[in-house]
C-alpha cells in the first residue's frame, strides 16, 4: 500500500509540476503581449471644453465624450464610499485581485448556471481600470488572466487613490456622460461636492450597466439597485441606518441638464467662439482638450440685443401681412402628441407653439404645446387658450406664396383647425395674440471701441429658426453708412469740415456706360459743406468729393479700416455699393470712436488648457511695472498701447463731431431721445434693400443691419433712419441705463471756431441756428473766400461776386474743377 501510495504521490507531483510549468509558460506568453501599464502615469482622457461668458456663466460645452476631469482629492468621501460599496468594498485591502470575492462569485455562478441565470463578475476596481484603459471587453479566459496580471502590476506602480481617480474619471455613466464629474452635472445639474446621499448612490449604480438602470425607462430597477447600494454603505460603516432610511425614501431625483448653450440667447456668439477655437487649435483640442474659454460676451447686453432686434423685425413683418401657418397637424385624436413634436424657439420664450382647434367669428380656440419629458412621453394636462378676433385683425392683410397682397374676408381665411402657429400671451387669463416668424432678418453687434471686445451679438431673429449668422456671414451693401470713411479720407488729406462741395446732378460716362447717381430725396441743395453732406447723407456730394480726391485714396482707407479686403476704386463704391459685414463695419467705426487706433474685433478674452495654464490672452498691451513686488514710491504703472495709429486723432474727432450732427440735425434725429452724446450714420441702399445704422459713444459702438436674406426691396421709407436707428435706440437706452453721459474728447491742439454750417465761412454771432462750433486742425480754418469744389470756374466767379466783390482774385488762382 505504501509503495502504491508513493507511486501515485510521485505521479501527482509530476503532474502538478507539469501543469504548473504549463501555466507558467501560458502566463509567460500572455505577459509578453501585455500593453504598457506605465501609460497610466500620463493619463489625459478626452475632456469637455467649456465656453463661458465674461462674467463666468456657462455658454456651451463641446465634447466627443462629455467628461470633466476631477482629482481624487476633490471627490467627497461619501461619493467614494458609494462606488466602493457598489463595486469593490475591499479595494483598500487587496493587491489587485480580491480572491475571496472571486471564490464567492464562482459559487454563485455555478448556481446561476444551473438556474439559467446571468453570470456575475468579481472584478475589482483595479481590474476594471486595467480593462478600460489597456484591454478590450472580450469575455475570454485570456483577457481575464491578462487583466489580473496587469492589476497586480498597477497596484505595485500606483497608489490606491491614483487608481480610484483613474476609475472615477474614465467610466461611462450613460446619457453621453463620462467620469463622475460629468455624470453629476448631466444627471443632477450639480458639482460632485453638492451630491446628496441618494444621488451619489444612484450614480454608483450606472457603471454596471447604464442602460439597465435608466431613471425613466427602468425606474423600478434603478431604485432597487440604488437602495441596495445604500444598504451596503450601512454594512460597511459609511452611513447610519437613519441616513440610509431617509435616502431610500426619496425618488431618484434625476433632472437631466440639457447640453449646449446656457447663457440665454447666446447661441450665435457661442458658435463663433467654437469656430475660432477650431481655427486656433483644431477640432481635437475643442472636443477632447478640456479647454476653458472665457469670451467677451456680456449676458445682460446680449439679452437686450436679442429683444431690441426681435421687436423691430416683428414690427416690420406685421406690416407685410400674414403668410399662413407654420404647418398643419391631425387634431382628430390627442392633439398634444403631434403638437409636442413641433419646434419651439427657445430664444423667443415670449412665444408659445399652439394648434388651432376650432375657429368662429369671435376668434380661434387653440391648444398649447405640452411639456415633453426626457423619456419622450408627453404627459400632463392639455392647456388651451383663445385668440380674440381683435388680435387677428392684422393677419387679414395676407401674402400668398408669391408674396402678393391678399385681403382675407373672414377668420376662416386666416386660420383653420390643425394649423400650427406661434402665439403670445396678451394679458390676464387664457387670451393670446397671433405671431409669426419674420421673413425679414438682420443683425446687431456691440463692441468696446477701446479694446475690440465684442459685448453682444444677435445674428438673426432666432438661432433655432436659422443658424446663419448675419453679423459675421452676411455680406451686404453698407450704403451711406460707408460715407464717413470717404469723408475721413478727405479730412486726413487737406479738406476741412467747412470745405464746400456742389450738391447738384452729375452725369458720369465710363466705357460707354452712363451713371447718374441721385440723392435719396432727389434734386440737390447746391453748394454745401462736408458737414452738411454727412448730416443729410447727400450722395451727389459724396461722389464729387470722391472724384475730387481720387478713388484710389478712398479704397486705401477702406482697406486700412478693414471694411473690405480689396476694394475696387470705382466711384459707385463711395456710396457703399460694395459688400461687407456688420462686424467689419462696427470694427471700422470703433477706429473713429477710439481716436484712430487700429482695432481687431475679439470674441475670446482668454483660453486655458485642462491644467489651468493660460495659452491665449486677447489683451496684448504691455504693462511695465505691473508685476512689481512692492511699492517704493514709483509712478503708477501704465498700459502701453502698441496698436497702429491708422487715422489722425484730430481727423477721428472731426468726423465724430460731424456724425454727432447726424443725430442733432440729420437723418437720425430720433436718437436725441437718448439724452447723451451720440455719433453715428444711417445707411440705405438702392430700392431700400438694406437698412443700416452704426453709432457710438466714447465707450460703446453698436451696428444694426436689417434686410431680407435674399435681397429685395423693403418698401419706400424703409431707411436706416426708420428701421435700423430705432433698434440702436432701443438697445442703447437699456445698455447705458445708469451710465453717466460722456462727451467726446477734443484732441489737444485743435482750434474751435464758430462757422456758418451752410457756407463754411467764419461767423461772428453766438452758436445757434446755422452757426456751429467747428473743430479745425492746426494751420487750418474756415476759408476766407467762398469756394465750391466741383463747380465750373464761370459759376464760381458769378457766385463769388454775389458774396464778395473782392473774392474774384481767389477764383482766378484756383481752377476749382474736377480732376
Amino acid at each position: 500500500m505504501l509503495r502504491l501510495l508513493g507511486y501515485f504521490f510521485g505521479i501527482g507531483v509530476v503532474m502538478f509540476l507539469l501543469v504548473a510549468a504549463g501555466v507558467f509558460i501560458y502566463i509567460g506568453d500572455l505577459s509578453k503581449d501585455l500593453p504598457d501599464y506605465e501609460v497610466l502615469a500620463s493619463y489625459e482622457p478626452p475632456v469637455t471644453t467649456r465656453i463661458h461668458s465674461s462674467d463666468g456663466q456657462l455658454m456651451g460645452e463641446f465634447a466627443r465624450q462629455r467628461r470633466l476631469f476631477i482629482p481624487i482629492q476633490a471627490v467627497p468621501d461619501r461619493v467614494k464610499a458609494a462606488f466602493l460599496s457598489a463595486e469593490d468594498k475591499n479595494f483598500y485591502q487587496h493587491q489587485g485581485v480580491d480572491f475571496l470575492a472571486l471564490a464567492r462569485a464562482m459559487v454563485t455562478n455555478i448556481q446561476n448556471y444551473r438556474n439559467d441565470k446571468r453570470m456575475i463578475g468579481a472584478s475589482t476596481i483595479t481590474q476594471q481600470v486595467a480593462k478600460n484603459f489597456l484591454l478590450t471587453n472580450d469575455r475570454t479566459v485570456d483577457r481575464k488572466i491578462k487583466e489580473a496580471i496587469l492589476s497586480f502590476r498597477i497596484e505595485q506602480a500606483y497608489s490606491k487613490d491614483r487608481i480610484l481617480e483613474l476609475y472615477l474619471n474614465e467610466i461611462f455613466f450613460g446619457a453621453g456622460a463620462y467620469g463622475i464629474a460629468g455624470a453629476s452635472l448631466t444627471y443632477f445639474g450639480k458639482s460632485v461636492n453638492e451630491l446628496d446621499l441618494h444621488e451619489a448612490a444612484y450614480l454608483a449604480t450606472l457603471p454596471k450597466a447604464p442602460s439597465n438602470y435608466d431613471p425613466f425607462d427602468d425606474t423600478e430597477a434603478a431604485t432597487e439597485r440604488r437602495n441596495w447600494i445604500i444598504e451596503r454603505m450601512v454594512e460597511n460603516g459609511y452611513v447610519t441606518g437613519e441616513e440610509a432610511e431617509l435616502a431610500q425614501a426619496k425618488g431618484l431625483g434625476v433632472n437631466y441638464r440639457r447640453s449646449g448653450s446656457y447663457v440665454f440667447a447666446a447661441e450665435y456668439f457661442t458658435e463663433e467662439a467654437r469656430k475660432e477655437v477650431i481655427d486656433r487649435y483644431g477640432e481635437d483640442a475643442l472636443y477632447e482638450g478640456g479647454l476653458s474659454v472665457r469670451t467677451t460676451l456680456d449676458p445682460r447686453l446680449q439679452d437686450i440685443a436679442r429683444r431690441s432686434l426681435q421687436s423691430a423685425l416683428i414690427k416690420y413683418d406685421r406690416g407685410w401681412g400674414w403668410r399662413g401657418a407654420e404647418k398643419t397637424i391631425d387634431i382628430s385624436g390627442d392633439w398634444g402628441i403631434p403638437l409636442a413634436a413641433q419646434k419651439a424657439l427657445r430664444d423667443r420664450p415670449e412665444w408659445d407653439v399652439a394648434a388651432v382647434l376650432s375657429v368662429s367669428e369671435n376668434g380661434a380656440d387653440i391648444g398649447l404645446r405640452p411639456a415633453t419629458e426626457v423619456s419622450g412621453a408627453v404627459d400632463g394636462e392639455r392647456k388651451r387658450g383663445f385668440i380674440k378676433a381683435e388680435g387677428l385683425k392684422w393677419a387679414f392683410r395676407m401674402r400668398d406664396k408669391e408674396s402678393n397682397r391678399v385681403t382675407a374676408k373672414s377668420i376662416d381665411d386666416v386660420l383653420k383647425p390643425g394649423d400650427v402657429i406661434f402665439v403670445e400671451k396678451s394679458g390676464e387669463g387664457n387670451e393670446y395674440d397671433l405671431r409669426q416668424v419674420p421673413k425679414v432678418s438682420g443683425a446687431l453687434v456691440s463692441m468696446d471701441p477701446n479694446t475690440g471686445r465684442v459685448l453682444a451679438m444677435a445674428g438673426g431673429f432666432s438661432y433655432y429658426e436659422s443658424q446663419f449668422n448675419r453679423a459675421t456671414q452676411a455680406n451686404r451693401q453698407p450704403g451711406s453708412s460707408f460715407k464717413p470713411f470717404v469723408y475721413a479720407a478727405a479730412l486726413d488729406n487737406g479738406y476741412t469740415p467747412a470745405s464746400v462741395i456742389l450738391d447738384a446732378p452729375i452725369k458720369l460716362v465710363s466705357g460707354g456706360e452712363v451713371w447718374e447717381p441721385k440723392n435719396y430725396s432727389g434734386g440737390g441743395a447746391g453748394p454745401s459743406t462736408l458737414r452738411l453732406g454727412i448730416e443729410r447723407s447727400r450722395n451727389l456730394m459724396t461722389v464729387r468729393l470722391a472724384k475730387d480726391m481720387g478713388m484710389r485714396l478712398v479704397a486705401d482707407y477702406a482697406e486700412h479700416f478693414g471694411i473690405y479686403d480689396k476694394m475696387l476704386p470705382v466711384l459707385a463704391m463711395s456710396l457703399g455699393s460694395g459688400e461687407t459685414t456688420v462686424m467689419r463695419m462696427v470694427s471700422a467705426f470703433s477706429v473713429l470712436a477710439n481716436g484712430g487706433r487700429q482695432i481687431k474685433p475679439s470674441i475670446i478674452d482668454r483660453v486655458q488648457d485642462r491644467y489651468g495654464k493660460t495659452i491665449y490672452k486677447q489683451d496684448s498691451r504691455i504693462c511695465e511695472g505691473c508685476n512689481a513686488s512692492r511699492w517704493v514710491g514709483q509712478d503708477e504703472p501704465e498700459l502701453v498701447d502698441t496698436r497702429d495709429q491708422i487715422l489722425d486723432p484730430m481727423t477721428a474727432y472731426q468726423i465724430t463731431s460731424m456724425m454727432e450732427g447726424v443725430v442733432l440735425r440729420g437723418t437720425a434725429t430720433k436718437l436725441q431721445a437718448l439724452g447723451r452724446p451720440i455719433a453715428g450714420k444711417t445707411g440705405t441702399t438702392n430700392d431700400e434693400k438694406d437698412a443700416w445704422f452704426v453709432g457710438y459713444t466714447p465707450n460703446m459702438v453698436t451696428g444694426v443691419y436689417i434686410g431680407f436674406d435674399r435681397p429685395r426691396a423693403m418698401g419706400r421709407g424703409s431707411t436706416g433712419g426708420e428701421l435700423a436707428a430705432p433698434v440702436f435706440q432701443a438697445f442703447m437706452s437699456e445698455a447705458l441705463e445708469g451710465v453717466a453721459p460722456v462727451s467726446f474728447k477734443v484732441p489737444d491742439g485743435m482750434t474751435i471756431i464758430n462757422i456758418n454750417r451752410k457756407t463754411g465761412l467764419q461767423a461772428d454771432g453766438p452758436v445757434g441756428g446755422d452757426i456751429i462750433a467747428e473743430a479745425f486742425k492746426p494751420g487750418t480754418g474756415p476759408a476766407d473766400t467762398y469756394f465750391v469744389i466741383g463747380e465750373e470756374v464761370a459759376q464760381q466767379r458769378e457766385r463769388q461776386r454775389a458774396i464778395s466783390p473782392n473774392a474774384q482774385r481767389a477764383v482766378e488762382t484756383n481752377s476749382g474743377g474736377l480732376f
